[in-house]
């Protein structure tokens, strides 16, 4: 029996490795669907869930947002579940705005971040990929980045993991690089699915640069990493401020920010009765 012990893992491990898989899963489907939009380049995919690409890219994302939700859920906290549809609400609710200003940036990404800091890598993705999702919707435009978001979520979260965020001074820092990596991924679908003007802002600096004699995706791509950046070293500095600024009982409430010493400072410590 000792023998046997040894050799069969613990139900535990194998509910880890359980999780793992279904996170891996959803990082392929929403990888999957996103490598579709670029090879198909379907310009339809602006008008709604009345294209067969919408309703292709739709199921893709959501299928991917599913399996990490599904994959992350054991381990978060009843708190982070309250959170979640708030985070995206102030995602929508910003990217809204920005939309509309006329400025080179997006703000969209604050609650992704938000999340992604307190519960980890898959809960940041599967928030970012669900605010596109959700956010659609009302403008159908923004489904085809949803990778992207993701993409943001998951290396918010990363960082977060290896201490970015507990000095505030290296949490804009890693918004710039994340902005970076998010730019190069979403310069391609900009190009061909919306010929880069899915932005006020961002477009007219896509038109300067075409008037350079850029072609189209070297013009968004360089569009992408002027504002991208500059737009992730804003949104992490928000979130930290954010997330600092909640009571240390509520953030020490959050598995991953213990496990991972995320934030500055020590756990606070609980008092008998």
């Amino acid at each position: 029996m000792s023998q046997l012990s040894l050799t069969l893992p613990s139900s535990g491990q194998q509910e880890g490795r359980n999780r793992r898989l279904l996170e891996l899963l959803g990082a392929a489907a929403i990888a999957g669907t996103f490598i579709y939009l670029v090879l198909t380049q379907p310009a339809d995919i602006a008008n709604g869930l009345g294209s067969v690409s919408a309703l292709v890219a739709l199921g893709g994302f959501l299928l991917g947002a599913a399996l990490l939700v599904v994959g992350v859920l054991p381990t978060l906290p009843t708190s982070t579940v309250v959170l979640i549809p708030v985070a995206l609400v102030l995602n929508i609710v910003l990217g809204q705005l920005m939309g509309t200003s006329g400025l080179p940036f997006y703000f969209d990404a604050i609650g992704t971040v938000l999340i992604a800091v307190l519960a980890g890598p898959a809960a940041g993705a599967a928030t970012g990929a669900l605010s596109s999702i959700v956010w659609s919707f009302i403008n159908p435009t923004v489904l085809p980045f949803a990778a992207g978001a993701a993409l943001i979520g998951f290396l918010a979260g990363t960082a977060a993991r290896y201490g970015l965020f507990r000095r505030f001074y290296l949490a804009p820092v890693a918004g710039f690089l994340t902005g970076i990596l998010a730019g190069v991924v979403s310069a391609p679908v900009a190009a061909f699915v919306f010929g880069g003007t899915s932005g006020a802002g961002t477009g007219a600096i896509v038109s300067a640069f075409r008037a350079m004699g850029d072609t189209l995706l070297a013009a968004i791509t360089k569009q992408a990493l002027i504002s991208d950046p500059m737009d992730k070293a804003i949104v992490f500095a928000i979130a930290a401020m954010l997330v600092y600024a909640l009571p240390r009982r509520t953030t020490f409430q959050f598995p991953f920010v213990r496990r991972f010493n995320v934030l500055a400072g020590k756990e606070p410590v609980q008092k008998d009765a």
